[in-house]
């Protein structure tokens, strides 16, 4: 038996959004704001008692009709609601499933129940028609008093249209709760480390053990006992909480850790263990420790607690939230934590887990079918999932989709939470990047409006001549891409050297040349099969004068462009047209170059550079160097490089 579906409409900025979940983990991930956190919330509120909906619950897109309702207004399309869809086999026990079957046909497997947060409308505009001032200021501090929760369960979607409510049958809270047992470890995990703070960890193993274990706090006269209980407990301790410390062992590698008695006064239910580290005479206690280690030992000993939880209530669904596991931890911690938490899971009968990360290191070492992807656009979320709906978007071009699969895991799952993407092909641009970036930034300094590069979320990686890889993972992720590559002209040439003539591709001037061997410009320009002569010529010219439109409102191409009368093949030459007399003056202290004497000798900047470069990444470092130190260095900026700044700083 497991949750298959959950769907939400009108809370906050899920308006209409489904969730498939995976059989045991479902791992959601976004940007900031993007909805992972209500999710949880929604469920929490539908699922405890006492966890009150207010009208900051309520999405923006809705608040004017419920500051307009009248007695006409039907409530239900601005109800706050939950669905989940429950899917069960013949082996599984049906007692408390059975009060949400409504449909007993053999070849039916699943339940539906729904949840909804509805408004009173009659004492509510009883109340607000005495109100003498804003409705809106009214709603926003009391509609919580006219917010009535119900559970109801349903045969399928049709039952949820207006006029077929009747159909829905009431239920009562308490039969989720006999169905399911859910649990959440939220984010504001209170460890804070400072001497003298509160000592959440060991007042956290001191509940797990009493709540156990209720016999044992029984102590009488306590105040003259306190060094035999002391040995008594610890004897206690080392055996039950021997699977939380060997977990915590294994995940931070600390040999020494433990939990010892600690009993200081008539308080004992509160403070009769702490957590500490090395030898009994001489440790240290928790509050040493830093956040890292103490917030993954709270979470493991919080999971602890829920499995002790799952396991004495044996109920059908158990059902786990673990908010942003990676707060206060570093980037290793993070890897092995992703690395071993579904080991610890799959020791828990019945558990799908739900985790909400911002950690490209956790979404790394996870399988991408786990992922689903939540994206908030104009204050409406999405959830996509990601392995199925990207895997479809790539179709035949399976080889892609793998390469894109293993980037992923081996350097940068960050794409998935920044804002804007820059994808640079080569190496001389990627080293001098932030200088341009820095260039950019000073000739705004006067423009109102412009936000540096360096301040806006934005992730730059090194692709190679990849990038066309990328495509449909980034109209998937709808996120602004800057793609900086070089326009690689080229010229048809038969090869008459051979004992049969060959047709090659050579590297050519951009004013010289018929063809392109760059893959990235000729899949996102689509361009024509070179057999078909006449249309490729056309293509090319197109391309040469920036003259084509590509499909992707949020991806940009910059290339090569002509610029006081030249136009460079690749970055190096582009650079050194716009720089030459500098470099010239700076030759003795730039690395990468030979044959030095040829900047005499009148050539354009596409000779020159194949006679000068040597080793592009030397030459990179030199240039670098030189704008950081040297104050008379102020390195040009080749114009398509420029206008890409200004497209991607927007």
């Amino acid at each position: 038996m497991k949750i298959t579906k959950i769907s939400a409409v009108n809370f906050r900025a899920l308006q209409d959004v489904t969730l498939d979940l995976r059989d045991s983990l479902s791992l959601l991930i976004g940007r900031n704001n993007s909805g992972k956190t209500s999710l949880l919330v929604l469920f929490e509120k539908f699922y405890e008692s006492g966890v009150a909906f207010n009208y900051h619950d309520f999405p923006l897109a809705i608040r004017k009709d419920l500051v307009a309702i009248d007695h006409g207004t039907d409530v239900v399309p601005l109800s706050i609601s939950m669905r989940i869809e429950i899917e069960y086999d013949d082996e599984d026990n049906l007692r408390h499933l059975s009060e949400f079957m409504l449909d007993l046909d053999s070849k039916v497997n699943k339940v539906n129940i729904l949840f909804e947060c509805v408004i009173n409308k009659d004492l509510l505009l009883r109340d607000i028609e005495q109100f003498d001032g804003e409705r809106e200021r009214f709603l926003r501090k009391n509609l919580d008093r006219y917010l009535q929760v119900h559970v109801y369960a349903y045969a399928n979607d049709e039952d949820l249209l207006l006029e077929n409510r009747t159909r829905l049958v009431k239920k009562d809270i308490t039969s989720v709760r006999d169905l399911i047992n859910f649990q959440i470890i939220h984010a504001k995990r209170d460890v804070a480390s400072s001497e003298g703070g509160k000592k959440m960890l060991s007042k956290l193993t001191t509940q797990y053990f009493n709540k156990a274990n209720k016999d044992v706090t029984d102590f009488d006269p306590i105040n003259n006992l306190l060094l035999q209980i002391d040995e008594s407990l610890e004897n206690s301790y080392k055996d039950f909480f021997e699977p939380f410390l060997k977990t915590s062992k294994a995940f931070l590698g600390i040999e020494d850790i433990k939990v010892v008695s600690n009993l200081e006064s008539n308080e004992v239910l509160e403070n009769s263990s702490q957590v500490v580290y090395g030898d009994r005479a001489e440790f240290l206690p928790e509050t040493f420790n830093g956040l890292g280690h103490m917030n993954i030992l709270y979470l493991l000993l919080s999971v602890e607690i829920k499995k002790e939880s799952f396991a004495k209530t044996g109920k059908n669904i158990n059902l786990l939230f673990i908010e942003e596991p990676e707060a206060h931890t570093h980037p290793q911690m993070q890897y092995i934590f992703a690395n071993q938490i579904k080991s610890i899971l799959n020791e828990i009968d019945n558990i799908q887990a739900v985790i909400t990360t911002h950690s490209s290191h956790i979404v790394s070492q996870c399988d991408f079918k786990d992922i689903r992807y939540l994206q908030n656009s104009e204050g409406k979320t999405k959830i996509k999932n990601f392995h199925a709906e990207l895997k479809a978007k790539y179709g035949d071009d399976e080889d892609s989709f793998k390469f894109l699969e293993q980037y992923l895991t081996l350097n940068s799952c960050e794409l998935f939470f920044a804002s804007k993407v820059i994808f640079i092909e080569g190496v001389t641009e990627r080293m001098l990047w932030p200088y341009f970036v820095e260039l950019f930034d000073k000739s705004k300094l006067h423009s109102k409006d412009h936000i540096s590069l360096f301040s806006q979320n934005v992730t730059i990686l090194e692709v190679g001549a990849n990038a066309k890889a990328f495509r449909h993972f980034l109209e998937f992720l709808e996120i602004k891409t800057l793609v900086i590559t070089d326009i690689d002209t080229t010229k048809k040439t038969l090869d008459l050297s051979k004992d049969k003539p060959k047709t090659t591709y050579l590297s050519s001037k951009v004013v010289d040349a018929d063809h392109i061997s760059n893959a990235t410009l000729k899949h996102y320009y689509d361009a024509p099969d070179f057999s078909d002569e006449a249309k490729f010529a056309s293509w090319f010219a197109r391309l040469v004068s920036h003259d084509l439109k590509h499909a992707y409102s949020n991806i940009y191409i910059a290339y090569q462009k002509e610029e006081e009368k030249y136009h460079a093949r690749s970055f190096e030459d582009a650079f050194l047209h716009v720089n030459k007399e500098l470099i010239k003056k700076k030759i003795d202290s730039i690395n990468g170059l030979k044959n030095v004497h040829e900047f005499d000798a009148g050539l354009d900047a596409y000779d020159l550079i194949d006679k000068v470069l040597d080793k592009k990444s030397a030459f990179a470092s030199s240039l670098l160097y030189l704008a950081l130190t040297d104050d008379q260095v102020t390195w040009r900026i080749p114009t398509y490089i420029e206008e890409a700044l200004e497209w991607i700083s927007e």
